[in-house]
């Protein structure tokens, strides 16, 4: 009986499919987006153009991310599994990067929201991006503007 039953917990751990590095991102892009819980066109914008640099993307994959993307933050009940996935593929200098791209989405639309502000801070603790880094990226996008 035991046996089946860590069976069955080996099989669910199995299922899971692992996320791409590239998806991981877009879904904690897509959490700064959605935290005012206002899709604006800029933000997309940010979004297509962070993800096409980042991981040299084309339109038809974006496409696809992006819908894959909407999926995940429908059935999603937490950062952990995308934070995951980034901390088990890239380096610091790539997570800065993210983070990075976190804020620039974030100032997109020329206002920096408090509730983007807080999900970009619980990313870059997540992704283990030091209080510095976290501070040059904000300050490196609300200059870009």
């Amino acid at each position: 009986m035991l046996d089946r039953l860590l069976s069955i917990f080996a099989e669910t751990e199995d299922a899971e499919p692992q996320l791409s590095v590239e998806l991981a991102a877009a879904a904690l892009m897509f959490e700064v987006i959605w935290a005012d819980h206002e899709i604006k066109e800029d933000e997309i914008g940010e979004l297509r153009s962070h993800l096409t640099r980042l991981f040299a993307i084309d339109d038809k994959q974006f496409t696809a991310i992006l819908r894959e993307t909407r999926r995940l933050h429908d059935e999603s009940v937490g950062l952990h599994q995308f934070t995951t996935a980034l901390n088990d593929t890239l380096d610091r200098a790539d997570k800065y990067e993210i983070v990075s791209a976190l804020w620039r989405i974030a100032y997109a639309d020329d206002q920096l929201d408090v509730l983007e502000e807080h999900i970009v801070r619980r990313i870059a603790d997540l992704l283990y991006v030091s209080h510095k880094d976290f501070i040059r990226a904000k300050l490196a996008a609300r200059d870009s503007k």
